[in-house]
């Protein structure tokens, strides 16, 4: 199987790049192929509805995701929600990620956010047809410390069980046939 997973924080000190980075070791380490994306080295435009999807970077993220079998995302929770910059990403590129299985780790300032990526999930599935994983990480302040590293076990057994999910999940789809 072959994996993106996208780190969609802007922050020099993003917890939800380390969870990313650690999805990236699990899978790594069931032998996948994987690719880590980092949207800070990815500047993309704002989603204008007209000329933005042509953008290099644009274009760059789109055939990533589009020659993914399933895209992890990393995403930072502000104010009960996901950050901009994710659903940026999604605007732009589209029609990528057009029947991919989709998974989240969240890190969020507390343990109340746990359904920030619902919109998200929403707008993957009806509008692009996307398999969301049902497992979702979500790590609270509490279970990382300042650096990204986690404090509480629990928080790398769900990771495993993400990248599990995803390799389940990922495995069955490649037995069904492709659409005529």
């Amino acid at each position: 199987m072959a994996f993106a997973v996208i780190s969609c924080s802007l922050n020099p000190k993003s917890r939800s790049r380390a969870l990313a980075r650690m999805a990236v070791e699990r899978i790594t380490a069931h032998g996948e192929e994987t690719v880590f994306i980092d949207l800070r080295e990815h500047p993309l435009p704002l989603c204008d509805g007209a000329g933005a999807g042509d953008h290099p970077s644009v274009l760059d993220l789109a055939d990533a995701i589009a020659n993914a079998d399933a895209v992890l995302l990393g995403l930072p929770v502000y104010n009960y929600g996901v950050n901009a910059a994710a659903k940026n990403l999604l605007e732009l590129t589209g029609a990528a990620w057009e029947d991919r299985i989709v998974g989240f780790l969240c890190a969020a300032g507390g343990r109340s956010s746990y359904m920030a990526p619902m919109s998200l999930a929403n707008s993957l599935m009806l509008d692009y047809h996307c398999l969301i994983l049902p497992r979702i990480v979500h790590a609270a302040a509490d279970q990382l410390d300042e650096t990204g590293r986690v404090v509480d076990p629990e928080i790398e057994n769900r990771i495993e069980a993400l990248v599990n999910s995803a390799l389940r999940f990922g495995r069955a789809a490649k037995t069904i046939p492709s659409k005529p």
